[in-house]
């Protein structure tokens, strides 16, 4: 009798350390989603709305010139702001600095992006990318071989191709 009543309370509390530890992960897991960024560079000027549904700002760092031919910035997405569809003659890297967004090329699921993810955007594929629904992205962009164009706008992402995340 003894001996079953040890084995029972090694189970309540087995289960105990179980259940705080989930409900500590959760927890954990829903802090960082409502955390500010950790901002690398100021936020910049707002994106026109003919380019990006809700609000994205970009700044600058690096110009186009004649000697490097690259392009080089930081998108803060608000979440739920994401870009057009829209395509670069020469190609796109993406590198994630903060938060949790999304990419998509045409044709493919929905790839969720996160701090230290790269992302290639290959040239003229279309694609868009920007922040997840409930938390802000933060995006080094580099565009090389500016002398073949930079970007081409196309149309907004709607609302249910933004909601099929897998």
């Amino acid at each position: 009798m003894k001996y079953n009543r040890s084995i029972f309370l090694l189970s309540v509390l087995a289960a105990f350390l179980i259940t705080s530890c989930s409900q500590q992960s959760v927890q954990e897991a829903n802090q960082s989603e409502t955390k500010e960024l950790e901002a690398i560079f100021p936020k910049g000027n707002k994106g026109p709305s003919k380019f990006f549904t809700g609000s994205a700002y970009n700044y600058g760092l690096f110009p186009m010139d004649s000697t490097f031919t690259t392009l080089v910035g930081n998108v803060y997405f608000e979440p739920g702001a994401r870009s057009n569809w829209h395509t670069h003659p020469a190609g796109q890297i993406l590198i994630i600095t903060d938060g949790v967004g999304y990419h998509q090329i045409e044709g493919e699921p929905i790839q969720v992006m996160k701090k230290g993810d790269v992302v290639k955007c290959p040239p003229n594929v279309r694609h868009w990318h920007g922040a997840s629904p409930n938390t802000c992205l933060q995006q080094l962009y580099i565009v090389p071989n500016t002398e073949k164009g930079v970007v081409n706008w196309m149309e907004a992402v709607s609302d249910e191709q933004y909601k099929k995340v897998d």
